[in-house]
């Protein structure tokens, strides 16, 4: 699509969208979507499509609540934006300087890191989940931190791209120390994100708060039972994400996520016209610092993907029950917000992005397809998990 006009997203392009989500939603038995488009650097149209629970009637709007996940992760980097932007951090900044009790488990790659390198993908640091989704009722901010001393790291800097939701937690909890001194770690974070963060962008119902969360408007999570169909789901799991919630914890809306995305296109400015943050240290976050694939790179919590001739920025959240993806062309001033309430969900994600394109820049059309394979490859891998199961299981 180089060099191509991106079309406008009208009623009649934005109902096309909105048909092929419905159309992959029956595919996967996702109940509930929600969904915002966004054209001109502005929100075009928001809203949702389902029901925010099997069985019962109550539809999705643009202000039902998902867990967005690891788009968490793009907001806390914007947080740290903010605050090189006052001086309170430099990307180049070592984190011990910053710090001092942060420690990996290599002393030599715990000298290496800067700020910078926190949420890069990049440092060699491996994924290490099992810990803190095993043993979440008892970690805390501070615990959670200390988990980073027990691991080796298992590539060289910049050499493997290796996701580690514990240094995003570092991250933001090392950025709200520095912005709310004297606070638990925790709090701190929660503090800035508010007062940097949310209030600024108008995201009045986003928070980190399960039980104000879980009162509200709120999509509620669903999994596949033993047979791969989509039934309601349990919540507990999710818990596990709140003494690191910088990587993943944040509960928000298609509408207000949006509003997210609209900052990232205007690169830091609010729609009123007053400057969030720097254009420089807010597109700092998108400069490459691991290959993740051909043509695709990972900034700083950030995906920034050229396969298709145009730059795409994106970033995908997962925990159980919940799926969603945020997607913006810079130079179109176009993109795309979908938070969904079932595991299938996120079979939807790819998909939206390329038939976002094909609608923008008359693509050929293949997201119908990617769809249908998907949906092929899921039931032949339910049938096969399923073959190895006895129901009710062997006494013996």
């Amino acid at each position: 699509f180089a060099g191509k006009k991106a079309h406008p997203l009208d009623e009649k392009l934005l109902a096309v969208l909105k048909d092929f989500v419905v159309g992959g939603m029956k595919m996967f038995d996702v109940p509930g979507v929600g969904l915002a488009f966004l054209d001109g650097g502005k929100t075009v149209w928001a809203g949702g499509l389902g029901v925010k629970e099997l069985g019962k009637p109550d539809l999705v709007d643009a202000d039902t609540l998902f867990i967005a996940a690891s788009n968490t992760k793009a907001l806390t980097t914007l947080l740290i934006a903010e605050l090189v932007d006052e001086g309170k951090l430099r990307w180049d900044q070592p984190v011990t300087e910053v710090f001092p009790s942060f420690r990996l488990g290599d002393e030599a790659t715990t000298k290496q890191v800067l700020v910078r390198h926190l949420i890069c993908a990049c440092t060699g640091m491996p994924r290490q989940d099992m810990e803190w989704l095993f043993e979440y009722r008892n970690e805390t901010p501070a615990s959670a931190l200390k988990l980073l001393g027990t691991m080796q790291p298992t590539s060289h800097f910049g050499e493997v791209f290796q996701y580690s939701n514990l240094m995003a937690a570092a991250a933001g909890f090392i950025g709200g120390s520095k912005a709310v001194p004297g606070k638990e770690l925790g709090a701190a974070y929660d503090e800035a994100m508010q007062k940097k963060v949310f209030d600024p962008l108008g995201m009045k119902t986003t928070t980190f708060d399960f039980a104000r969360a879980l009162k509200g408007d709120v999509a509620q999570p669903h999994g596949d039972d033993v047979d791969g169909k989509v039934t309601r789901a349990r919540m507990d799991l999710n818990y596990s994400v709140v003494p690191l919630r910088p990587a993943g914890g944040v509960w928000t809306s298609p509408r207000e996520l949006s509003k997210y995305v609209e900052l990232e296109l205007a690169r830091g400015v609010l729609p009123g016209g007053k400057r969030l943050v720097s254009a420089e240290n807010l597109l700092a976050r998108y400069k490459p610092n691991v290959i993740v694939g051909e043509d695709v790179t990972y900034g700083m919590a950030l995906m920034v993907d050229t396969r298709y001739g145009v730059t795409v920025v994106h970033h995908g959240g997962d925990l159980a029950g919940y799926h969603s993806d945020m997607i913006w062309l810079p130079e179109h001033g176009a993109g795309a917000v979908i938070l969904t309430n079932a595991d299938s969900g996120g079979y939807l994600r790819r998909p939206l992005l390329r038939r976002l394109l094909e609608v923008l820049f008359d693509g050929k059309p293949e997201a119908e397809e990617l769809l249908r394979v998907a949906a092929v490859q899921r039931k032949a891998a339910i049938a096969k998990a399923r073959e190895r199961l006895v129901v009710p299981a062997d006494p013996v």
